[in-house]
């Protein structure tokens, strides 16, 4: 080979990174929430994400095994989030009703429209089966046990009944979900469950002081 010449380059591409089971997870539910936003809950199947993620069905079942799972770990990565989210406002939010009342509105609403309007979907696919509906319920429990310890101080002498816990998260539910829709604003949203947190609370004082 004379001094000018170069040897021939190794046009063979760059072998692929294989994926660690974590980023495909990764991948897979960022596909998984695309198509939702785009098609609706009724268009998320194993098999079409699969497609739309390149991968075999094979690969979408090794991670979810069921429609209905994966349903819920979107479902659990929603509300870790929130969960991280709220959790990280109450702990510096000041030791009043109206700070804690405001953390938790806008916390909600918040990660809702973080989520896009993908989620009030997720929410409602879940009451399609008693196994979603138990996850469903389950977190939701959690959500308000961590309302009501956040809020108990403020209430007196008196508890914070369940059944107020759950007319809140209802309010909660149909506001962020008409704040995703467009029908009301974030801010509507955050206010009127600001307003409906904190008349809870005084009423659970009141009663609370009547039985005293």
């Amino acid at each position: 080979m004379s001094s000018t010449e170069t040897p021939e380059q190794d046009s063979s591409p760059t072998p692929r990174r294989r994926m660690s089971r974590e980023e495909r997870q990764r991948q897979l539910l960022d596909v998984a929430w695309q198509l939702v936003r785009e098609d609706g809950t009724d268009g998320l199947t194993l098999g079409r994400l699969a497609e739309l993620a390149g991968v075999t069905k094979p690969v979408v079942y090794d991670h979810f095994t069921t429609r209905p799972g994966l349903l819920a770990a979107l479902y659990q990565e929603f509300d870790a989030r929130q969960t991280a989210l709220m959790d990280a406002a109450l702990q510096t939010s000041e030791p009043t009703l109206a700070s804690k009342a405001m953390v938790i509105a806008s916390s909600y609403v918040d990660c809702v429209l973080l989520q896009g309007r993908e989620i009030p979907g997720v929410i409602a696919a879940l009451t399609s089966s008693p196994e979603l509906e138990k996850i469903k319920r389950e977190y939701e429990a959690i959500f308000m046990d961590k309302c009501r310890n956040a809020l108990l101080p403020f209430a007196g002498t008196g508890d914070i009944a369940p059944a107020s816990l759950r007319a809140m998260l209802g309010a909660a539910e149909a506001l962020s979900h008409a704040a995703a829709t467009g029908e009301i604003t974030p801010v509507q949203a955050q206010d009127e469950l600001f307003a409906t947190i904190v008349a809870m609370v005084e009423r659970s004082a009141h009663v609370g002081g009547l039985d005293a």
